[in-house]
């Protein structure tokens, strides 16, 4: 790369060197420094815990008790999209008088600052052996201006722990196959093969890291099938684990959300609902243009190092278009858009370039000052919406962070004062119609509670009150439905609190409130057929070795097990 050093230099203007605080370098670290300083600054200021984080504590909670990596005691159920983002709150949660819910806000902030500072780093060093003098953090204005970048930074979701393995996972890629200072080969293997413990499709970003290392690297086929292994030993450990303990191929939240089907339509929507708002293609051609400025410099390693998060972002966007997107405003495709700033977080300072990254600055602040979806100034809880807002104005809360600021939710009263008023087992309904809640005799020793929103009450709650929704999410027989007409993105399944007094309560019913004894006895003949009876016991039956090795092998076709959600004899068990 010597001979397209010199050619950089030459192309290049002169730069002062005669002090420290006169040198490129010195500029560039202070930009660097600058940019993440501004945006720890702005995703701190909207620092909040959404619901959905608050479901993946009461996991963290069940695995600090001792109950193992479940939402409800006895009941082996996968609500966790990220085993890894679990696996870290369960250790940092050991730390003392600190409430998870901080622990968990405060770690994907500095996770989401890391991630930045990983990715501009790897920028850096991909355009140091071109002898380019200084480098500006453009690219870093986009993540700095989003909202969802700065929303989600906290929020409690994995979304942290994302920017921060992606941007770790360029970074040593681009040090390891770029630079004299290289990494050894095989710890960039194993970071690169984590992709599915960070989120399953992630696995797409990890298999196009991966085929670029051994394309640039060369190795032997004996090395390359050790480089793989090494990449792929932790998530199949963790993928027999799951079969075997959960019995499923999958998350159970892939189940929930039909992650195997697609809808073009609803993705095409939810995509536009983030580029449209914020002009999103301007910053990205302006970065592009500045990009190709220094195409004459460019050489193998240069291309492929670009490549990999450039066709990450395509092939990860293309996945989440395809599946539908989510009710989150942006969440699903900051991944794809972080890997598609990644090559230009920072771009050289030339006679050039400076112009595109000056406008990249101009639409950075008006993105950030000014441009916001219509529905941030209305959240709603239907459809796509901004989902800090929603909850915000629904807590009346600026920042609502405990599981206790969400107890100002309107909805929250009741069903905490049915929980802690009930004076044994009982199965809890409640009539939507009339905000009512209803408690029926139960064969089982312990309180079960049919609810919608779980995240904030599965936290306000004991944890051995069984907290079943009927979105699936911690029910495996609502997973297992069939999906709901054009149901809202992420919330595909929905089974009326009567399908958990058939699987729970005492017959007969007694009529009133909610319950009809007919709708109960319709869905209990459709919980008593073979295929749901095996997923009832692959998730209740004690975790034997006999249990566990019918679980692994049942994994392979339980999954595709669906029943109708509205039950109506005469059932068919076929």
């Amino acid at each position: 790369m010597t001979q397209t050093s010199t050619t950089a230099s030459e192309n290049t203007p002169a730069w002062p060197t005669r002090a420290w605080f006169l040198r490129p370098s010195t500029w560039t670290w202070f930009g660097f420094g600058l940019v993440l300083m501004v945006y720890a600054d702005l995703a701190w200021r909207r620092r909040w815990m959404s619901d959905d984080g608050l479901i993946v504590l009461r996991t963290v909670r069940q695995i600090i008790a001792g109950n193992g990596p479940v939402f409800n005691i006895g009941e082996r159920v996968e609500t966790n999209t990220s085993p890894l983002w679990t696996a870290i709150l369960s250790v940092l949660g050991l730390l003392p008088g600190v409430p998870l819910e901080w622990i968990s806000v405060v770690t994907g902030l500095v996770f989401s600052v890391a991630g930045l500072f990983f990715g501009l780093d790897g920028a850096r060093r991909l355009y140091q052996p071109l002898a380019f003098p200084g480098l500006a953090p453009a690219g870093a204005l986009v993540v700095c201006a989003l909202p969802p970048f700065r929303d989600f930074a906290t929020s409690g979701l994995e979304t942290g722990l994302i920017t921060l393995w992606l941007g770790g996972t360029w970074w040593s890629l681009v040090r390891r196959t770029s630079t004299v200072d290289g990494l050894r080969t095989w710890p960039v293997a194993v970071v690169a093969g984590l992709g599915s413990l960070v989120r399953p499709d992630l696995a797409l970003f990890s298999g196009v890291a991966l085929a670029a290392l051994l394309f640039l690297l060369r190795p032997g086929i004996r090395r390359a099938l050790g480089l793989l292994a090494a990449a792929a030993a932790l998530p199949l450990a963790y993928q027999v684990f799951r079969m075997g303990y959960y019995g499923l191929l999958t998350p159970n939240t892939a189940l929930v959300k039909e992650a195997s089907e697609a809808n073009w339509a609803r993705g095409w929507v939810y995509l536009v609902d983030l580029v449209q708002p914020y002009w999103l293609w301007l910053p990205v051609l302006l970065l592009a243009a500045a990009a190709l400025t220094v195409s004459s410099t460019m050489d193998r390693t240069f291309v492929a190092l670009t490549a990999v998060p450039l066709v990450a972002a395509v092939v990860l966007s293309v996945y989440v278009v395809r599946v539908g997107g989510d009710f989150m405003h942006g969440r699903m495709l900051l991944p794809a858009l972080f890997c598609l700033v990644l090559p230009v977080l920072a771009v050289p300072v030339t006679r050039v370039t400076v112009a595109f990254l000056a406008g990249v600055g101009c639409w950075a602040f008006v993105a950030a000052t000014s441009l916001r979806p219509a529905h941030t100034a209305a959240p709603r809880a239907v459809g796509v919406t901004d989902e800090r807002s929603y909850w915000s104005r629904a807590t009346g809360y600026e920042h609502p962070l405990l599981a206790r600021d969400y107890a100002a939710h309107p909805g929250m009263p009741p069903a905490l004062e049915a929980v802690h008023g009930v004076a044994g087992p009982a199965v809890l309904i409640q009539d939507y119609a009339t905000r009512r809640w209803y408690a029926y005799p139960t064969y089982r020793p312990y309180v079960t509670v049919a609810a919608d929103s779980m995240g904030a009450l599965g936290l306000l709650i004991p944890l051995d009150v069984r907290l079943r929704d009927g979105y699936g999410l911690a029910n495996p027989v609502a997973a297992h439905s069939t999906s709901l007409p054009d149901g809202r993105p992420g919330h595909q399944k929905w089974l009326p609190p009567v399908w958990e007094l058939a699987n729970s309560a005492r017959l007969p019913i007694i009529e009133g409130g909610p319950a009809r004894a007919g709708d109960v006895a319709a869905a209990r003949q459709v919980l008593d057929c073979p295929k749901i009876v095996e997923i009832d016991a692959s998730v209740r039956d004690p975790l034997t070795p006999g249990r566990f090795t019918d679980n692994l092998i049942g994994s392979f076709t339980r999954g595709s097990v669906r029943f109708p959600r509205v039950a109506s004899p005469p059932v068919d068990c076929g």
